[in-house]
């Protein structure tokens, strides 16, 4: 058992530039499946790592396979399989990391709804690793753009989770086109059935590492959730803060930039805030963590590499603003609360669309998260009223208010008001920046069922804003056979809109048309122009002037010459074929 004999990262025979970015990132010591996993690898054996999300995997295999590397060679030498675009970026992004002090390495993600365009020229510059879903790296197979004959080792993560997926015969056929020496690493959480009979088939002698997941640290974490609706992120997030009572708070966001964002608009609503992320010196991070320490910032807005490690008694509360790709990550983030025994706070931000990550860090971390309601604009008015009795109550303990007294008297003479008129006038002043008096709350609007076509477990359909939506053309109709789903599924899929944002699909003989958000970006239409539905390419054009509406409910006889659909019902949906 390795857990007695504490192992550094040092220990492992890692080159000295991998080595070198992961003491950078704050990594200290590995975790035990990298302890296990990563002398394995460095010696070319094949690896079964049963393990949960959230244990170090990515590190496990990323680190030894980086190692051994040919750089001169531009052709790629690993291959990772992942579930889903999520997990594929991420790991992409792990290697990248990695290899910040290995000069010429490349590494590149493919996945579907990403143009084909981009990938074939990245693929032609020659990555050494690449990592992609499996269907999207089956179709560059095919086409021969993406060549594994000099493939030294292959990982397949998250096995079951492919398997539940239906990509596991994916899986195996590109085993089978890649060559027959390669080292393999699987990861899976259970092993079904068919998992042991890839293993069998394909991996040689592979060595078995199984590590328990440890969900015991957070049992003094409070663990919520608010699902995003009508507030904006920012407000709620004000809205949090000013009604609860933390020490130190740390709020993790996913990039560099939204860190620096985010605290610059919380200081210029008077919290003391800051950012603490990878473009920081390790010195500047270590005095920002410091002032926060003692007290002289309450907030720090971070990304995950940032405050790996980070540990400050103070903080209570974390903030996920971005809910984090990878359970991992979330467990990392957590547990900067809670310290030294003490109980701590999570709360996490979840836009709809992100609920399927919700459910997956809820299945990780065993632990269902409570979804909350935000503070009342009567709460929040209160807490405000409250600070500002104390504010007022302290400056007459503290100062000599004489001058001011006079003062007072000067103006009510100058500007002819009564003292309390002239009060008013100065705590209306007074109170700008922090309104005392709120707008009231909006009522909610009513929310009508919706199927659950998006697998949302029975969250309910937002009505749709048609002033958000533009409307576009699409060369394909119902001639050509195609049906509302079909103009659905292709859009969802390839410009990564959840179906819900998707407007009204009507259908015409030779044309349909679609509602999509305003303000698509240019490579994304660009990208659209190109897919086909029904085997003929969309062409998407905006069409001018064209004001989105919603269905009409009205009786079928009014559409004449209206270029409606003929004969369908009104959504707009399509005849059923004639059988001639």
């Amino acid at each position: 058992d390795m857990s007695d004999t504490q192992v550094a990262f040092s220990d492992l025979e890692l080159p000295s530039s991998v080595l070198k970015s992961i003491t950078e990132l704050g990594y200290e010591t590995p975790s035990p499946i990298q302890a296990a996993c990563i002398p394995l690898l460095l010696n070319g054996q094949d690896v079964l790592g049963m393990a949960q999300t959230g244990t170090g995997k990515t590190a496990a295999f990323a680190l030894p396979l980086l190692s051994r590397i040919d750089l001169k060679n531009n052709k790629p030498q690993v291959l990772v399989l992942a579930p889903t675009r999520e997990l594929a970026v991420q790991v992409a992004e792990a290697f990248q990391a990695y290899a910040r002090h290995i000069p010429g390495f490349h590494v590149l993600p493919i996945y579907g709804g990403q143009s084909y365009s981009l990938q074939l020229k990245q693929l032609r510059r020659g990555p050494h690793v690449v990592v992609g879903t499996p269907g999207r790296v089956m179709d560059h197979l095919d086409r021969g753009t993406l060549k594994l004959d000099e493939l030294k080792a292959m990982v397949l993560d998250e096995a079951d989770e492919m398997l539940r997926m239906g990509f596991i015969d994916d899986v195996e056929t590109i085993m089978a086109k890649t060559p027959a020496e390669r080292q393999t690493a699987l990861f899976s959480a259970t092993m079904p059935e068919q998992i042991r009979r890839i293993t069998k088939r394909y991996m040689r002698e592979p060595q078995e590492v199984k590590i328990a997941s440890k969900t015991a640290t957070m049992e003094n974490i409070e663990q919520k959730c608010w699902i995003v609706s009508g507030t904006n992120k920012l407000d709620a997030l004000v809205r949090i803060l000013e009604t609860e009572d933390f020490g130190g708070i740390i709020i993790f966001a996913r990039t560099k930039t939204a860190t620096t964002e985010l605290a610059e608009k919380l200081e210029a609503r008077g919290y003391a805030a800051a950012a603490l992320n990878g473009d920081m010196n390790q010195q500047l991070r270590e005095r920002t963590v410091q002032r926060l320490k003692n007290s002289q910032l309450d907030i720090l807005v971070a990304t995950d590499v940032a405050a790996r490690g980070l540990d400050v008694e103070r903080v209570g509360l974390v903030v996920n603003y971005d809910i984090p790709y990878d359970t991992e990550a979330y467990v990392h983030r957590i547990g900067r609360t809670g310290r030294a025994g003490r109980d701590g706070k999570a709360i996490m931000f979840v836009a709809p669309r992100e609920r399927r990550l919700l459910k997956q860090i809820e299945r990780a971390t065993r632990q269902p998260i409570k979804q909350m309601d935000l503070p009342s604009r009567d709460l929040v008015q209160n807490r405000r009223l409250e600070s500002f009795r104390e504010q007022i109550s302290t400056i007459f303990k503290n100062e000599d208010m004489s001058v001011y007294r006079e003062l007072v008297d000067q103006l009510a003479v100058d500007t002819e008001l009564e003292t309390l008129d002239l009060a008013s006038a100065l705590l209306f002043m007074a109170q700008k920046e922090k309104p005392l008096i709120l707008p009231p709350e909006p009522e909610p609007r009513p929310r009508r069922e919706r199927d659950d076509r998006d697998g949302d477990n029975g969250g309910k359909r937002e009505r749709i804003n048609y002033a958000d939506l533009d409307v576009y053309r699409l060369d394909v109709g119902r001639n050509d056979g195609v049906q509302v789903k079909n103009i659905v599924g292709a859009i969802a899929n390839e410009a990564d809109i959840n179906s819900r944002h998707i407007g009204d699909i009507r259908l015409h003989d030779e044309y349909s048309t679609v509602q999509l958000p305003k303000g698509m970006p240019d490579d994304m239409l660009k990208h659209l122009k190109d897919v086909q539905i029904c085997r003929k390419k969309t062409n998407i054009t905006l069409m001018e002037g064209e004001v989105a509406r919603p269905p009409s409910r009205k009786p079928r006889g009014e559409y004449k010459g209206k270029g409606r659909a003929r004969g369908g019902n009104d959504r707009g949906a399509p005849r059923k074929p004639r059988r001639d």
